[in-house]
C-alpha cells in the first residue's frame, strides 16, 4: 500500500500544530519588535551625556536636577531654558516650548524627552517633574493631620 493515500495519524496532526503555533509565537515577537523599534528612548544623565552623547536628532531620556537660578523664560511666554545637573560637575542646557508641569521648580527632579541638537542643546518635546517623598498637594500645604484627612474625606465622597 502506498503512503501518499495514508491518513495522517494524530501524532502528525499534533507536530504540525505544534510547529505552527510556534511559528505563530516567533513572527507576533518579529512584529513586536519591527513596531517598537523606534519607541524605545534611552535614559541618560548628564555626566553620561557629556561622556557618550547620543547621535544628533536621536529620541532620548535626559534625567537630572534642575540646577538652582538657571530657569529663564523668553519674550513669547511659552519657551523656556534651564540647565539639568547630575551628581557631578556634568549639566546639560534644556530648552523646552510648552506648559510647564505644576511640580516643575528649580532643585526639583525632572526627565526631559528630546533630543540632542547639533549646538549641544536638549531640544525637550516633553516634561516629566519628579517630587521627593515629602510632596504635599497644594490644597493640603499648611493643614494640620487631621484637617488634612477631612479635606480628603470630602473629596472622596461618592468614589
Amino acid at each position: 500500500m502506498s503512503t501518499a493515500n495514508a491518513p495522517i495519524t494524530a501524532k502528525h496532526q499534533r507536530m504540525t500544530l505544534v510547529v505552527l503555533a510556534l511559528l505563530a509565537i516567533v513572527a507576533a515577537g518579529l512584529i513586536a519588535v519591527w513596531a517598537l523599534r523606534n519607541q524605545a528612548n534611552y535614559f541618560y544623565l548628564p555626566e553620561q551625556m557629556a561622556q557618550t552623547p547620543p547621535e544628533i536628532g536621536q529620541p532620548v531620556r535626559l534625567g537630572g536636577m534642575v540646577q538652582a537660578g538657571s530657569l529663564a523664560t523668553e519674550a513669547d511666554g511659552v519657551t523656556v531654558n534651564f540647565i539639568v545637573t547630575g551628581n557631578t560637575a556634568s549639566a546639560v542646557a534644556v530648552r523646552y516650548s510648552g506648559i510647564l508641569p505644576d511640580l516643575f521648580v528649580e532643585g526639583s527632579g525632572v526627565v526631559a524627552e528630546g533630543s540632542l541638537q547639533a549646538d549641544g542643546t536638549f531640544l525637550a518635546t516633553n516634561l516629566l517633574a519628579k517630587h521627593d517623598e515629602n510632596y504635599v498637594p497644594k490644597e493640603l500645604e499648611g493643614l494640620e493631620p487631621h484637617q488634612a484627612q477631612d479635606k480628603v474625606a470630602e473629596t472622596t465622597v461618592g468614589i
